[in-house]
């Protein structure tokens, strides 16, 4: 069944419909709210140990509001197991699907 659902473009059963990380971020100058779709297969970049296995994921992304068009700058770290470690972001924060949702409906 789960094959169909997949053929088909449904959910996967326990997971997102699109396997995408979303980041919702504020922006600290004017505030705006920013939703960002990240795809773990291709954005998160190796770092690797002595032992040629990577020994965690980093992701770097440049976020800019439609506002007053500030860059934003995101660094998050994974596990091997693609599990997040640490998250930092210059310029602004972040803030859950929730207050994103209030923000853009305000």
């Amino acid at each position: 069944m789960d094959f169909l659902r997949r053929l088909f473009g449904g959910a996967p059963a326990g997971g997102s419909a699109d396997g995408a990380i979303h980041l919702y971020v504020r922006c600290s100058r004017c505030g705006s709210p920013v939703h960002v779709r990240v795809d773990p297969r291709n954005d998160l970049v190796p770092e690797y140990g002595d032992d040629d296995i990577a020994a965690e994921y980093v992701l770097h992304k440049e976020i800019m509001d439609s506002k007053c068009f500030r860059i934003m700058r995101a660094e998050l770290r994974y596990d091997r197991a693609r599990r997040e470690t640490s998250r930092s972001l210059e310029g602004g924060e972040f803030i859950t699907r929730e207050e994103f949702d209030q923000l853009r409906s305000a």
